[in-house]
């Protein structure tokens, strides 16, 4: 894997962020979760804690950084002299969705500005293999990079007081999953019974970023029959390892 210019800053008292191009690309991930994974490694037995998000790594120290710029030096070199990164296992997730009219509230709208039918934006929507960059926003809630261009559509000028939980939606270049019932301005496109987040499993979300996402049409009897597996608890979601 190439490297990249990566830039550090001092973040505070405790940590150092360190960036990467400000570009959503599947080898920026890759390479920020493989950084992340060496310097947890590195620092296992340390108080530091690394947290990241599209294209950064934040490391955070416990302690106060007594000599800033030597640890800065010190991540470059780690940095540069690591021979090989390699990443976790990863997983395809297979996501059944429900495309009716019933909870693709907003597939007319977008149909109306993309210039696409209906039956078009399902089909592209669903031939796509998304990429977990990472999670946030709500528990569960993963953002996923590799939407279509021409399924591209503003967010909502005014959101929606409730999104309805397993919502599927279009907000910009991104599409997503409501993992709970929320307040929310993406466009609706469909609906998921399954469940992104349960406080109860271990792990709590069965994703994790740099895992993929493919979507797959099902009809509303499909829906209702996987919603009431999911339900009693013993829907077993399909996936595979994924093998770069």
């Amino acid at each position: 894997m190439s490297r990249f210019q990566l830039t550090y800053k001092p973040y505070g008292a405790h940590a150092i962020l360190i960036e990467w191009p400000a570009e959503i690309h599947e080898d920026i991930l890759k390479d920020v979760l493989c950084f992340k994974q060496f310097l947890e490694n590195k620092y296992i037995k340390e108080r530091v804690q690394v947290s990241f998000a599209y294209n950064s790594l934040l490391v955070f120290y416990e302690f106060a950084i007594n000599n800033i710029y030597g640890e800065i030096s010190a991540l470059k070199t780690s940095y540069a002299t690591i021979p090989s990164l390699s990443m976790s296992t990863r997983m395809l997730w297979k996501i059944p969705v429900c495309y009716d009219d019933e909870f693709g509230l907003d597939l007319e709208v977008i149909s109306t500005h993309n210039h696409l039918s209906k039956s078009a934006i399902i089909k592209q929507h669903s031939n796509t293999i998304y990429t977990i960059h990472f999670i946030g926003f709500l528990p569960g809630f993963l953002y996923l990079g590799g939407l279509k261009k021409a399924l591209h559509m503003p967010r909502k000028s005014t959101p929606r007081s409730v999104v309805e939980k397993g919502s599927v939606a279009i907000g910009g270049h991104q599409t997503g999953v409501y993992p709970n019932a929320s307040p929310g301005g993406w466009n609706i496109i469909g609906n998921t019974p399954i469940n992104f987040f349960d406080v109860m499993a271990n792990p709590p979300c069965f994703a994790k970023a740099g895992d993929k996402i493919q979507f797959y049409p099902i009809t509303k009897a499909k829906f209702d029959t996987i919603k009431t597996l999911v339900d009693a608890g013993v829907y077993q979601l399909e996936s595979e390892v994924i093998h770069d």
